[in-house]
């Protein structure tokens, strides 16, 4: 595999999402149809069925487990259908969360057990990681307090109603996460305004990319 991958990270309301949208749209014009834009759970048909039942508020039964069970199965048919295709054909593929995701959520915030989800999703992945990381950050407080002024309430999910205790959980297992990996997750301040830290994001980019921006 000779492409780039680089996943976005971050807690729900650290305006992930949207900073890809502006990188994205500064990178196609020298890029063009070398970008794939992905996102976790998701990418294609299978993966984009399984996200429907993950983040479906009426599932309130679902065990934490099955939750966990059910994103590594995304994220494998994600692989296999989406990104390792990509990859093979020297695209630079840019994906909204991935195995970090999956550890931060269901192994800290549900409580599950970092180490569980991690070999978990070291099956699902075949240890594929990300050349980049580049993580989000904000207090969970903060971009909770985003979400509810800002976020459509039918597109509010399962995850994005949990109590501030499971956000704050889940941004302490990122911290580690990247304290832990400095080379391949780089943190960005995402309190700061929305145009610094697109253009920090891009430097990031910049530095591994083969062309210049």
């Amino acid at each position: 595999m000779s492409g780039t991958f680089i996943s976005f990270e971050g807690p729900d309301g650290a305006g992930k999402t949207s900073a890809m949208k502006a990188i994205v749209a500064k990178l196609q014009p020298t890029f063009g149809q070398k970008l794939t834009v992905t996102r976790e759970p998701g990418g294609n048909p299978i993966s984009e069925s399984i996200r429907s039942i993950i983040l479906d508020r009426k599932n309130t039964a679902m065990d934490y487990r099955t939750e966990a069970l059910l994103y590594a199965a995304a994220r494998r048919q994600h692989l296999a259908q989406t990104i390792l295709p990509a990859l093979a054909d020297e695209q630079i593929v840019l994906c909204d969360r991935y195995v970090d995701s999956s550890i931060a959520y269901q192994g800290a915030g549900r409580e599950i057990g970092e180490s569980a989800v991690a070999e978990m999703n070291q099956f699902a992945t075949d240890g594929l990681l990300p050349e980049l990381t580049i993580y989000f950050d904000v207090p969970a407080k903060v971009g909770l307090k985003r979400i509810k002024a800002h976020r459509n309430p039918a597109k509010v999910d399962r995850l994005d109603v949990e109590q501030t205790a499971f956000h704050d959980r889940v941004r302490d297992a990122y911290l580690q996460l990247q304290a832990a990996e400095p080379d391949r997750i780089k943190l960005i301040d995402a309190t700061q305004a929305p145009d610094q830290v697109v253009n920090e994001a891009l430097a990031l980019i910049q530095s591994i990319l083969p062309k210049t921006l």
